[in-house]
């Protein structure tokens, strides 16, 4: 299998090409599964899906391992995959590999598996909850011309990334009514299964779009690329809201709750 570039040879070169990508993101995948220790397997692998985003969508979009913190405080489970703003929102906190990303800065969140099945779609679900569920403030920004009002809130994304899909009809009706049971803070949005298949529901609908299987990533990746630019950019960060939580007048307020 040649994962090199080619000139193009045929009016098929496009998908030729995109589903070369695909068999050569499988056999990195799939690789992984000499590495005896699971942990260590998820995290290469993890790292793999990390690459293939960043290769895909454009640098205004930072894709790291992350937990979402909001000014109150309170903090997102660990999430594999975070997409997030780095241009008007630092990380906070960070410490080699491990960040917290302002939960305003968040863009969409995904969780690495080696499958998609039941119980890592409900996994992953509540990954997405602990995020979704974060306050996100929004400020209005002064500006040469005057001020640009707060930004309201878009959903975020939440997704869910493996090598494989487990249901025999891949996202057929097995895998629909379990997905249609992950509902609110829970929904899960999209999913790519390296093998050849990709699902998304951000039809104004929620009406189902299933990717082909050759171009499976190509195809997931350029709707989720479509999907992002439609949430424009952030909202600007409240930084006075995390300042006054580490006021001393509000430390003193929790001294006297204690």
């Amino acid at each position: 299998m040649n994962c090199e570039n080619n000139e193009p040879k045929s009016a098929e070169f496009l998908r030729e090409a995109f589903a070369t990508e695909q068999e050569c993101l499988v056999s990195k995948l799939k690789s992984s599964a000499r590495i005896v220790h699971a942990g260590d397997r998820g995290e290469v692998n993890e790292q793999h899906f990390i690459d293939f985003l960043r290769k895909y969508l454009p640098n205004r979009y930072t894709v790291e391992k992350a937990i979402v913190l909001d000014s109150d405080g309170n903090v997102s489970h660990s999430i594999d995959i975070v997409v997030f703003d780095r241009q008007y929102t630092p990380t906070l906190l960070d410490n080699e590999k491990h960040r917290y990303v302002p939960a305003e800065a968040v863009y969409g969140v995904f969780e690495c598996k080696p499958t998609i099945d039941k119980a890592y779609l409900e996994y992953a679900a509540e990954k997405a909850a602990s995020v979704r569920r974060l306050k996100r403030t929004s400020v209005e920004i002064n500006h040469a011309g005057g001020v640009f009002p707060a930004k309201k809130l878009f959903e975020i994304v939440a997704g869910i990334l493996a090598i494989e899909v487990s249901w025999r009809d891949g996202f057929g009706s097995s895998f629909q009514q379990v997905h249609r049971a992950l509902q609110n803070e829970g929904r899960i949005d999209c999913g790519f299964a390296a093998t050849g298949a990709s699902f998304d529901t951000f039809a104004p609908d929620g009406s189902y779009n299933f990717g082909p299987s050759s171009n499976a990533l190509a195809y997931f990746a350029f709707r989720l690329l479509w999907k992002l630019q439609a949430l424009a950019t952030v909202p600007a960060v409240d930084w006075m809201a995390y300042a006054d939580r580490l006021s001393v007048k509000n430390l003193a307020q929790g001294a006297m709750h204690v």
